[in-house]
């Protein structure tokens, strides 16, 4: 009986992180160069607490990644809703942890493709964007994931970007849009390097270049959940 009510009881609380976190993707349908947003940690696998953040997989458009982490950070910063800190001591309740951007060149995970990584890629919901992009990301993890094709979720609610994304698209397109991605990387390397420096924890998993931004500090957790 008790097992019977932990488990409603983790339903519940599975519901309600859910409909919080569905109540803030529409945000993605603003951000420039963003093509697709994937729901992931415990909030795609369904291990989640009461503390639980919701981790996000974005994947941006080649030559735009420093961009779209930017304008993520201020979007989601805005509202209140962005976890700022990834070293698992300040409380980061309900918050979008935006810790791994790909782009087309990066869609597939770089290994170890461990127990972990495999059960979280094969649970991934995706939360913004064409289905045809999402498939693509599936598609280049085939080699280890196995067999999956998107087809269809209810909590894909967001499938296309607004018009005042596609014109932030337009106007930061061409030439500035070089200019202020190259400011943009300067600034943010110079943050990462100074950040995780001192905040990296058991086995780090940071990569910073212009096809992937991922963001594991500290590791000791995924090597727990393998046990």
């Amino acid at each position: 009986m008790d097992e019977v009510i932990a488990k409603r009881q983790q339903q519940v609380l599975h519901d309600k992180k859910w409909i919080k976190f569905m109540r803030r993707t529409w945000l993605f349908r603003y951000i420039p160069f963003v093509e697709f947003a994937l729901a992931a940690g415990s909030l795609a696998t369904g291990n989640m607490n009461l503390d639980s953040d919701f981790d996000v997989i974005v994947g941006a458009r080649s030559g735009r990644i420093f961009t779209a982490r930017f304008f993520s950070a201020v979007g989601f910063g805005f509202f209140g809703w962005r976890r700022t800190k990834l070293n698992h001591k300040e409380s980061a309740t309900d918050k979008v942890c935006l810790n791994h951007f790909v782009t087309e060149k990066s869609y597939r995970l770089s290994p170890p493709h461990n127990a972990y990584w495999k059960n979280l890629y094969q649970n991934l919901v995706p939360i913004f964007g064409e289905s045809e992009k999402v498939n693509k990301f599936f598609a280049a993890n085939q080699d280890w994931l196995g067999g999956r094709v998107y087809v269809d979720d209810l909590r894909h609610i967001h499938r296309s970007g607004s018009w005042v994304k596609k014109l932030r698209e337009w106007l930061l397109g061409g030439k500035f849009g070089d200019w202020l991605e190259r400011k943009l990387k300067i600034i943010q390397v110079a943050r990462i390097e100074r950040s995780f420096g001192t905040e990296a924890g058991y086995k780090p998993r940071i990569i910073y270049n212009d096809n992937e931004l991922e963001f594991h500090p500290d590791t000791k957790r995924i090597e727990d959940a393998q046990l």
